[in-house]
């Protein structure tokens, strides 16, 4: 089995900042020369996720307005107890989406359904200069 890892360096506009990694995973996964395996794609943060979605205007806009029924920013959070940084919400909104995704790569391809897009989201109340690792893995 071969390992390869790529990076991806992004600039957020700040919370719900919703970004399209797409193409910039499927380099990586070219660039490892891997055929068969799978691509590990993580964000290095607790205040940020990795997921899937068609990435359209509409959803861009039905993300945040869900995560706010979910998850609003105007209740309390005891993670200000501790920081006093205002951004409680972000966290308890990450742990539920996740820092990960794994993708298969069959043919030296991202497998990923016709309208799905790898997608990085910024839930810190802040710009914030963030990592993406991907980690390729197979034959």
């Amino acid at each position: 089995m071969k390992v390869h890892t790529g990076e991806i360096s992004l600039s957020t506009k700040g919370e719900l900042d919703i970004i399209n990694i797409t193409d910039n995973v499927q380099k990586i996964v070219q660039e490892s020369g891997i055929k068969n395996g799978f691509a590990l794609v993580f964000c290095t943060g607790s205040t940020c996720a990795i997921s899937t979605t068609e990435y359209e205007p509409g959803l861009r806009k039905d993300i945040p307005e869900a995560l706010e029924r979910l998850f609003p920013k105007n209740k309390y959070y005891h993670h200000e107890e501790t920081w006093h940084d205002g951004n409680g919400h972000s966290h308890v909104r990450a742990t539920f989406l996740k820092p990960d995704l794994m993708v298969p790569v069959t043919n030296g391809n991202l497998t990923l359904g016709t309208w799905q897009q790898i997608i990085f989201l910024e839930l810190d109340i802040r710009r914030r200069n963030r990592r993406v690792v991907v980690q390729v893995m197979g034959l």
